[in-house]
């Protein structure tokens, strides 16, 4: 399940996954663009810190680009990217580390409030959940699983 963790800068919405394998394949699943099209997009452009990759969120409806700036690329431990809107931006982590049973990742939002955190885990959940279906192949979850039903269990979390 995730967790809300108070940070100096507002709030940091963790949700993490575990994998039976390596962190190298873990961190293939979120830098390699084949890979990261089974589950979220495939992304376009230089992959480095300070430069900016376009990825189709091909699981929205719609198919949206959006712009995401690396920020930090260390491999095979952590990804920091800043996805890039209109209203401003949403930074965000993906950390990778050894765990007994195998990788865990951890997928880390960082929020200034916790205004739209009911919608924002859900979205999250199912990325997570598609990556998971990605490397089972399995059948890939409906966002209808996700949400509305997770709404309220991620609102609980600001309490």
């Amino acid at each position: 399940m995730a967790e809300l963790v108070r940070t100096d800068g507002g709030f940091a919405l963790v949700l993490r996954r575990t994998f039976a394998t390596s962190p190298e394949d873990v961190w293939a699943d979120v830098t390699q663009p084949h890979r990261t099209a089974l589950w979220f997009g495939p992304w376009e452009g230089e992959g480095a810190p300070g430069k900016t990759v376009r990825v189709p969120m091909v699981f929205e409806e719609g198919k949206p680009w959006i712009d995401m700036r690396v920020d930090a690329c260390e491999a095979p431990q952590r990804l920091a990217l800043l996805g890039m809107e209109d209203a401003g931006g949403w930074p965000m982590e993906l950390l990778v580390s050894e765990v007994e049973d195998g990788t865990e990742l951890r997928l880390v939002h960082h929020l200034t409030s916790t205004d739209g955190i009911g919608e924002i885990g859900p979205g999250w959940e199912y990325y997570l959940d598609l990556l998971v279906a990605a490397r089972d192949d399995s059948v890939r979850p409906s966002f209808d699983e996700y949400y509305p039903a997770l709404k309220a269990s991620f609102e609980a979390l600001r309490a």
